[in-house]
């Protein structure tokens, strides 16, 4: 199918009416159910006709934009051998692009053929809609090397007094003013949705007053959740159209590995009353494959799951205009057979699309099924999260010995990870936290996880957070203490901004938010989650945007070739040297210390830079190597007291550049 045209399944408006149209190679009939205009009632019943290759259609005179409806499928009910098929249960469209409400979770949603009543009034209805016409094409504004700030919705705004409490929660918050300007000071790239796909609480929240407050349990891929954009796919369009024309791009964050039908006892809802084996993968005795950990596994190596995932990106790339998307548990779209391939259709097809051939690609590169961690294997141009890196930098900065190494090579790009093939370039996304997992400013406060609040007596969520806490757990009133904890923040935050290649920062961690030691706060719609702009530590944030504007003014930092120790063509300086606190080169010895926590990074250029990092609590003396017409100052304007003819304090990072002396510019300049 052409990129440049629409889809040909779901409800398709045109001139006299709607095509309804599915896809279902087991189901015997398929129906359409149109409703009310409130989506209450079912007005109509009809009966989609056999198109061959498992089409089934049916044009419908007389409907136009706004008709709720959705789709139902009769068949084999076998539960044991993966047929679900009941025409009681209500299934929404799959290209849905709208629905009338957000999904519900209702135990009659699962309750087998025979022992239910009709799920209608249980379900959401999708909207046909006349799609607008599509976003003027123009190439995606991030560009690796960037800052990727990730972004949950709805905790993102939810608290934000400059924010009419009205927009609150919503993708339209983004666009305002002073969201705007907040971004532009922290110099975005792009902020990373996390998902505004329609999703449904898994079925152990509602018992406990919960709700899934993340998003990560979609049931169609197209449909926006009504509570994140009540405007519909527009609030998108107009939300990406002025964060663009603020130079500030979008990724949508898909979630393309399972969806809310869960396991066998999970609700019907679409897919799996569609067609429970085409959609999703089965082991070879009928059972669903769980290589996602939610209880079922979307099968990304089918034909029509295949066709259904690029016409989503086409969607969201021709109806809202955005950069491009990041892939939640990414190896399932990889994965062939059970077996993941760098080369599946899925990814080449991502990769030669049309429309989507220039859009930012983020992958996830992990998942639970066999060999899931595929860390470093996804291809060129698939940006991917890496680990390694988090891990690495909060070990250092944690104090466990022998890391010095493993820092350079993380700030250096990670050629040990992304090198292969002759690569020459990082495809590395660094990052310290996420939303899975602790804060930044709760990685330096608890040293354990504190998740009971999710209801499951704190067995949920990574037991190793590779965390230290400062001498106590949790809150503290220790001046001391509290200033230890910020210094700490400081140095993970300048670690990453002094990084090689593109970095992710997750919305709040620049002024300090805290989840209260809770590392798996998916189901906390509530201040756990909501960012508390009042009580943002703005020193913190300040500091963070001075970290951000000197990494616009360092190329090198966001340059995503491997640093390598040489000079770069046309210059006599090295790219970068690592040196001891002392100046001397790091020699074999130095690397291999166990007890070594420092580490200064010179990076190569027109002026040099210099990023010297303490990671010893005790203070030292820094000496830098100098040149001929040239001096060492303060890269930074924070108003602190930087001078390394003084001893540099422990648990410190601290960036010198290299200025020009006077004389010497007046030479340059020809004495003027």
């Amino acid at each position: 199918m052409p990129a440049a045209d629409r889809p040909r399944f779901g409800g398709l408006v045109s001139e006299g009416g709607i095509r309804f149209a599915a896809w279902s190679q087991a189901a015997r009939r398929l129906w359409v159910s149109i409703f009310d205009e409130q989506g209450k009632r079912e007005i109509e019943r009809l009966e989609l006709q056999p198109q061959g290759e498992g089409v089934h259609a049916l044009f419908v005179a007389g409907l136009g934009p706004g008709t709720r409806y959705g789709f139902r499928a009769d068949g084999d009910y076998a539960p044991e051998r993966g047929l679900w098929f009941d025409p009681a249960k209500l299934l929404t469209d799959p290209y849905a692009v709208e629905i009338d409400r957000s999904y519900t979770y209702d135990w009659r949603l699962a309750q087998r053929r025979g022992e239910g009543a009709d799920t209608a009034q249980l379900m959401p209805k999708a909207i046909a809609a006349a799609l607008p016409k599509p976003v003027q094409a123009a190439p995606p504004l991030f560009q690796p090397g960037g800052l990727i700030y990730e972004v949950p919705v709805r905790a993102f705004t939810m608290q934000n007094p400059d924010v009419p409490e009205k927009l609150r929660g919503t993708i339209a918050a983004l666009a305002h003013p002073l969201v705007v300007e907040h971004l532009k000071k922290l110099g975005v790239g792009a902020v990373e949705l996390m998902p505004v796909t329609a999703s449904i609480d898994e079925r152990h929240l509602p018992p406990l007053g919960l709700r899934n407050a993340w998003g990560y349990n979609p049931v169609t891929f197209m449909a926006l959740d009504p509570r994140l954009a009540p405007g519909g796919i527009m609030e998108l369009r107009n939300t990406v159209a002025v964060l663009r024309q603020a130079g500030i791009g979008v990724i949508l964050d898909l979630v393309f590995n399972h969806t809310g039908e869960s396991d066998r006892l999970g609700p019907t809802l679409s897919l799996r009353g569609l067609d429970n084996h085409a959609y999703y993968r089965h082991t070879s005795d009928g059972r669903l494959v769980n290589d996602t950990g939610t209880g079922n596994t979307v099968a990304c190596d089918h034909h029509i799951v295949e066709e259904m995932v690029l016409d989503t990106l086409r969607h969201f790339v021709r109806d809202a205009g955005v950069d491009g998307f990041r892939f939640d548990l990414a190896p399932i779209l990889g994965r062939v057979e059970g077996t993941f391939d760098a080369e599946a259709p899925l990814l080449r097809a991502m990769r030669d699309d049309a429309l989507l051939a220039d859009r930012v690609l983020v992958a996830e590169p992990w998942d639970i099924g066999p060999d899931g961690y595929q860390l470093g294997n996804f291809p060129p141009p698939f940006l991917e999260w890496n680990d390694k890196y988090r891990d690495d930098v909060r070990r250092f900065w944690r104090g466990d010995a022998g890391m010095v190494g493993a820092l350079a090579t993380r700030l250096a790009g990670s050629s040990d990870v992304f090198a292969a093939n002759g690569q020459g370039a990082s495809r590395s996304v660094n990052f310290i936290a996420a939303h899975d997992g602790m804060t930044l400013a709760d990685i330096v406060r608890y040293e354990h996880k504190h998740n009971k609040a999710n209801g499951e007596q704190n067995r949920d969520g990574h037991d190793e957070n590779l965390s230290w806490n400062n001498g106590v757990e949790g809150d503290a009133d220790d001046p001391a203490m509290a200033a230890a904890r910020l210094n700490d923040q400081r140095a993970l935050l300048a670690t990453l901004f002094a990084s090689r290649g593109t970095i992710m920062l997750t919305a709040g961690d620049e002024f300090g938010r805290t989840q209260q030691g809770n590392n798996n706060a998916y189901a906390q719609d509530n201040a756990i989650t909501w960012l508390d702009w009042a009580g943002r530590d703005q020193p913190l944030e300040l500091y963070t945007a001075q970290l951000a504007a000197l990494r616009r003014t360092v190329p090198a930092f966001s340059d995503t070739g491997f640093l390598t120790g040489q000079p770069p063509a046309g210059s006599e300086i090295p790219d970068v040297a690592w040196l001891t606190e002392t100046g001397a080169p790091l020699d074999e010895q130095s690397w291999q210390d166990p007890q070594r926590h420092r580490l200064v990074m010179i990076l190569g250029g027109a002026s040099r830079l210099a990023v010297i990092i303490n990671g010893d609590r005790r203070a030292c003396m820094v000496t830098l190597p100098e040149r001929e017409g040239f001096f060492w100052a303060p890269a930074l304007e924070t108003g602190d007291a930087v001078d390394i003819s003084r001893p540099v304090s422990g648990r410190t990072v601290i960036f010198m550049i290299e200025r020009a002396q006077a004389g010497t510019r007046e030479k340059r300049n020809g004495g003027k």
